[in-house]
Formats: structure tokens, sequence, C-alpha cells
């Protein structure tokens, strides 16, 4: 994670599997009054547990109100999330104790306040519910990184698409795509099942399945169509889409003296819709491709690169720009 005053940039590169490269601006997600930043260099580069934050975030869903911060507890260098959260007791008493057993309960007891605490607005005497203010705070630990440690870390460079195409929903899509993965699977399931029984007395037969989820196949074209497909020894299944748009690339964004027309999506453009040369393929895992699409959950618009696979999330105008690369 890398902070700088008018951005934040999230850079993942795991052992296998999909990499991330993501530059927001500060406002969509901090509110830009109360983000500072403070660095000799302008920015601070963090590595952060990717479980632990995410699982912290998670927690802020419903709350009213979080703060992040990056603090210090002896040596060791934490991101601080605290959270404040309201709910109604359904009782009098802010503790949200029954009224019989706090009436007969005289034993002592000690609440550690240390990383929870509880408040209680005023309300009126009577015997009502009352809300409850409850403000948690969360310490992931970090690392933070020197500049030279991540000065070679850049935008990858893909190389130039065939295909440009906008996706249809993705909640919709994701849905389509589950589905076909979890048929393949319950389908290889029972195959490995069956390659177990044997024939004759003490016949037996070991098969170890699979780890990797089925691959889907990802299929467009520069005519507005888009395919998912999965396929196995027993079917073959597909769905799609028509009418999506194939958006041209920016002639500004081109190096010097390369046109337009030079590149394979234009030329794909020019290959009949019904011609089987104008579509590009690849092949993803399930899995894979469904943590992708969750990130219908920000409502950006989607363009997906058909190459090795790059996938180019677009935020509403200028608002910023996430890569993934499969």
């Amino acid at each position: 994670m890398r902070l700088e005053k008018d951005f934040i940039r999230f850079t993942i590169i795991p052992d296998q599997g999909t990499q991330v490269w993501a530059q927001l601006p500060i406002d969509t997600i901090f509110e830009e009054e109360s983000y500072i930043c403070e660095s000799n260099t302008g920015a601070i580069n963090l590595e952060v547990p990717i479980g632990a934050l995410h699982r912290a975030l998670r927690s802020a869903v419903s709350a009213k109100l979080s703060n992040l911060r990056l603090t210090k507890k002896g040596n060791v260098p934490l991101l601080a999330l605290t959270i404040r959260a309201t709910s109604w007791t359904t009782t009098s008493n802010a503790l949200d104790i029954p009224e019989t057993a706090a009436a007969t309960d005289h034993s002592s007891s000690t609440i550690d306040n240390s990383a929870t605490t509880a408040t209680a607005t005023t309300r009126p005497s009577g015997t009502g519910p009352r809300e409850r203010e409850t403000v948690i705070t969360q310490e992931i630990p970090i690392k933070v990184l020197h500049e030279s440690a991540v000065e070679g870390l850049h935008q990858p460079r893909c190389r130039d698409p065939d295909v440009n195409i906008l996706l249809p929903s993705l909640i919709q899509l994701k849905s389509i795509s589950e589905r076909f993965t979890k048929l393949a699977t319950t389908n290889s399931s029972n195959k490995t099942s069956s390659a177990g029984i044997g024939s004759g007395a003490g016949a037996t037969s070991t098969t170890t399945p699979s780890l990797s989820s089925p691959k889907l196949e990802l299929s467009a074209n520069m005519h507005g169509s888009l395919k998912v497909a999965v396929g196995t020894d027993a079917f073959r299944i597909s769905s799609v889409w028509t009418d999506l748009l194939n958006p041209s690339l920016d002639p500004g964004q081109l190096d010097e003296g390369r046109e337009l027309g030079q590149l394979p999506s234009e030329r794909m453009r020019e290959v009949p819709a019904d011609d089987e040369a104008g579509w590009a393929k690849v092949r993803i895992d399930g899995k894979d491709w469904s943590r992708i699409l969750s990130v219908g959950r920000l409502n950006p618009r989607v363009v997906a690169c058909k190459d090795s696979f790059s996938f180019c999330i677009y935020f509403g105008g200028d608002m910023g720009l996430m890569n993934e690369w499969g």
C-alpha cells in the first residue's frame, strides 16, 4: 500500500493467481478534510497482510464512523482501525443485562475497556430500550518500507489487447460463472467417486481429486459479443451476451508514429462478426474469475482486454483505474 497526497495505491503480487495494480483518488476511500499524509518523501509505503486488513474492514461495514491511523506500539508499526457503531438495547440499561439478572447477581466483575468501550445516550426516565455506542479498535501489524525497496514496482505493461469489450452486469456475470464452475466441479467429483468402484474380490482404486477449480473459457469479439463456457467429458454449456460496447483506445495514448488502425483490436474489428477468427479466447480458473468479478460491488465501468488476460476497471469519470492480471 502506498499513501500519497492525492492517491492511494494497492499492489498485490502473489506467488500465483491474480495480480492487482490499483491507483485510487483519496476521496474514493477517505474524507479529504480528515486525510493527513506526512512524509519527507511525499509518500508512505506499507506492507500490509491482506487477510488481516480484509477482516478489519469487513467489521466496519455497519459502523457510523471509522478512522484509520498509522501508529506504533513499542517498535512495532501498526495500522489502527477504530470504528464506532450504535445499537439499541432490548432493556433499559446500557449493557443490555436483563433486569432480573441485574437485580439478583451481586458477583464482582471486571470489564476490560482497552479494546471495546460502550456508552449509552441519556433517555428520559422510563424503562424503554436505550441506544448504545460501541468503540472498537483493531491493530494490524505492518512493515514500513523504504522508498528504495519499492522503486522497482511499476504498473505492468501488457501487449496490445486483441479485444476490448465493456462487460455486462458483473452481478449477473458472476452468478452464471459460479453456476458453471459448480456444475463442472460436481461432475468432476462424481467421476472421481465412480473411479473408486472396482470389480471382483478385493479390487480397489484410489484417485486423488484435483485441487484447482475448473477452467472457464472466456471469448469475445469486436462486434459486442461475449461468451462464457465450461466443458467436461460429459457436457459443454455456454452463455452468450450480445450488443455490448467495444470501446476504442484513445489515439492520444498511442506511441509516437503508431496509428489506431495498426492495433490488433482494430484489425479484429474488421473481421466479420460470424467469422470464428474474430474471437479472442482465454481460459481462466473459475475461482480466480469469481474473485475478480467481486469488484462489481464498487459499481465501476469494467473493460476486459483479452490477451494474457488483463482486466481494466474504470471508475466514474477520471476517478481512478484498477488493473488486474491473471
